[in-house]
């Protein structure tokens, strides 16, 4: 038996060979691998996203294509997940089959995410299809949970069918006892059509009363949430566990940001930091030191 497919991948090439040869191995590695659940941490979390390029947003701090290349997504992901206050990881299929086939999601909370239909720039863009995870699958994989995406748009009769897809999901989701992380938005379409998310206290404390009266019990759900001025008013919308997002850093003071990180942190129902591409792509470009400072936070 080749290398390949006795164990982890060592080289890209060799995941397009196991995929062609022994596609198998993804479920046996899947069903085998050391698992870190959240019950295993210490109730705060530092979370690894890379569920963007799914939804066509390629984007990061001023470069269109930032997120094209995925061998390179693949080594920032892997510089991440090295540092052992890196809890886990956020993905779409794809991206996790491939950390996995590199034992990369060895001893790491995983969470599936679920809905990547409502394309960047799409039309129909509101209306958030679930075109990745679902619940068995998520089960199937021994993963942790399942995020989702809602954008109200209350201009937009589509946001209806969002909603109860996200309601159906959590519901779901509670039935095989998997968290479901929910990303609410209130948004709107701007002067040039693009859906612009509106990060007023006011309107996250909206998409908070909406998000978490989904479903047929809140029991384990989860809210993804940004950080927003007059965070601790914004917080008292909720007693759910949340974690804090961290956005595209484009044109961002990243002190400013982690100074936003640490306010919200701050607050005992906010668990930690779900963050993509601040840490996956800093303006310096240096990933690892990216990373540390964020765990400083969640474990100085």
């Amino acid at each position: 038996m080749s290398a390949t497919a006795a164990g982890f991948c060592t080289a890209y090439e060799e995941i397009t060979e196991v995929r062609v040869q022994h596609p198998e191995r993804i479920r046996e590695l899947a069903r085998t691998r050391a698992r870190r659940t959240v019950a295993d941490t210490d109730g705060r979390m530092l979370i690894v996203a890379a569920d963007h390029p799914a939804r066509g947003a390629l984007a990061s701090g001023g470069r269109a294509d930032a997120m094209a290349s995925r061998t390179d997504l693949l080594d920032r992901l892997r510089t991440a997940l090295a540092d052992p206050r890196v809890d886990g990881v956020l993905g779409t299929p794809d991206v996790l089959e491939d950390l996995l086939l590199m034992g990369a999601l060895e001893d790491r909370v995983v969470f599936g995410s679920m809905n990547r239909g409502g394309l960047q720039g799409g039309s129909w863009e509101i209306e958030d299809r679930f075109t990745a995870y679902d619940a068995p699958s998520i089960e199937a994989d021994r993963f942790d949970g399942g995020k989702m995406l809602l954008r109200v748009d209350y201009s937009d009769d589509r946001t209806s069918h969002t909603l109860k897809m996200c309601a159906d999901a959590i519901t779901d989701l509670a039935r095989h006892e998997l968290i479901a992380m929910i990303e609410p938005f209130v948004s709107r379409r701007g002067p040039e059509g693009r859906l612009v998310n509106d990060l007023s206290p006011e309107a996250v404390i909206a998409s908070i009363h909406i998000a978490q009266g989904l479903g047929a019990t809140s029991a384990h759900t989860w809210l993804k949430l940004p950080a927003v001025p007059d965070m601790e008013r914004v917080m008292d919308a909720t007693t759910l566990p949340t974690l804090i997002l961290g956005g595209d850093p484009g044109g961002s003071d990243p002190d400013a940001v982690r100074a936003e990180w640490e306010r919200a942190l701050a607050i005992p129902h906010v668990r930690g930091l779900v963050v993509g591409r601040s840490l996956l792509y800093p303006a310096d470009d240096d990933v690892a030191a990216a990373v540390a400072a964020a765990g400083a936070m969640i474990r100085p």
